[in-house]
């Protein structure tokens, strides 16, 4: 599973999430078993005041699971100082899959797509002050000379041919 992940980076509010749905729609329509690990640099709340499970949860909770046919959503609280590593994350959740994309993660050392808009900076954060030997494509909504592929921001279809040849094969 290890060589499979791939992180997805950019400023925020440069359109990660849009390019994921499409890489996973894209390589689910190949038929593949796609993970999605997502990383929230602030408290998140899973749970909706009021809700059964936000109830259980506030009232003590350390583990609590919702179970359906169709799914299961486990909330556990976090009772140490850091959030959990990638790779503890990944050994625990993720060994039912083909290929992890992250969100976020920037400073991981997995390879990396960068999202880049213009109109949201002028520089890359995988080259630029420091030069990330993980980057291994861009994505960009405009003209860009790079080391790697540069791909337009919006061809999740050349980005799905990149990862299923080099991750996928």
């Amino acid at each position: 599973m290890g060589k499979n992940i791939i992180s997805v980076v950019a400023k925020s509010g440069t359109g990660k999430t849009t390019l994921l749905e499409k890489l996973i729609s894209e390589l689910k329509r190949r038929s593949y078993r796609v993970g999605v690990l997502k990383h929230d640099a602030h408290r998140f709340e899973i749970d909706h005041e009021g809700k059964d499970s936000w109830r259980l949860t506030q009232a003590g909770a350390d583990t609590m699971v919702i179970s359906s046919k169709s799914k299961l959503a486990v909330v556990k609280r976090n009772k140490q100082p850091d959030e959990p590593s990638i790779d503890l994350l990944v050994e625990k959740y993720f060994d039912d899959v083909d290929i992890l994309l992250t969100e976020g993660f920037k400073k991981n050392s997995f390879p990396k797509i960068e999202v880049h808009r213009k109109e949201r900076s002028n520089t890359l954060l995988c080259r630029g002050e420091v030069d990330d030997e993980t980057l291994i494509a861009i994505a960009s909504d405009e003209k860009l000379i790079a080391d790697v592929p540069v791909f337009d921001i919006n061809d999740y279809i050349g980005i799905c041919d990149l990862i299923e040849k080099r991750f996928l094969s």
